[in-house]
């Protein structure tokens, strides 16, 4: 069954999209276009943390570091998975914890937004705020991600290759993948059903 563009009316999502992927994959982009198109709210995990926590990501990894930064995220993403169905963005490691990839296992329905090397140098050179990025070649510390990371996302339940499609076509793909997985159900809300 293939959804088109306009077609989501009638289709209700019943478990919390979440969206893995490295840095420069468009998990926040096509996070908002997917949630618009599902009509559930967009939830940023980073944005949350930083709420959380009362500094931005940068201050938590330089004043508490790593591991800290990892424990308050994993927390943040449990209660947003707790929450009212919608799409939530995670951060580029969040979905490498491993009890965080259990709890979006059991509660959610996981979507690696999957792009080469070169396209996440090119997107990624657009900011400046990225801290894994802060020291060293970006292309190096890129790859390294890549290398590391892969084949965790791989145990995503949908994996969707961005590159440099329109996000529309991204979104498409998704939501051709939710109703191929059975994730999304028929809205019921009319007389005859």
């Amino acid at each position: 069954m293939s959804i088109s563009s306009k077609a989501t009316a009638s289709a209700i999502l019943n478990r919390m999209i979440v969206l893995v992927g490295l840095m420069g994959a468009g998990k926040s982009t096509i996070g908002r276009r997917l949630a618009a198109r599902l009509d559930v709210p967009f939830v940023d995990a980073d944005d949350e943390v930083e709420q959380a926590a009362g500094c931005s990501i940068e201050d938590m990894f330089e004043v508490h570091g790593e591991a800290a930064f990892r424990e308050g995220e994993k927390r943040v993403i449990g209660r947003l998975l707790d929450g009212p169905v919608g799409v939530l963005a995670t951060g580029g490691g969040a979905f490498m914890n491993e009890e965080t990839r259990d709890l979006v296992r059991e509660k959610g329905i996981s979507v690696w937004l999957r792009a080469d090397l070169d396209v996440l140098v090119r997107r990624c050179a657009r900011r400046d705020d990225r801290p894994l990025l802060k020291d060293g070649d970006m292309r190096e510390t890129l790859e390294d991600l890549i290398n590391r990371r892969y084949p965790v996302y791989g145990e995503a339940n949908i994996v969707v290759d961005t590159g440099d499609k329109p996000h529309r076509t991204v979104v498409d793909r998704i939501m051709e993948e939710l109703s191929a997985g059975g994730y999304l159900s028929a809205n019921r809300t009319d007389a005859s059903a």
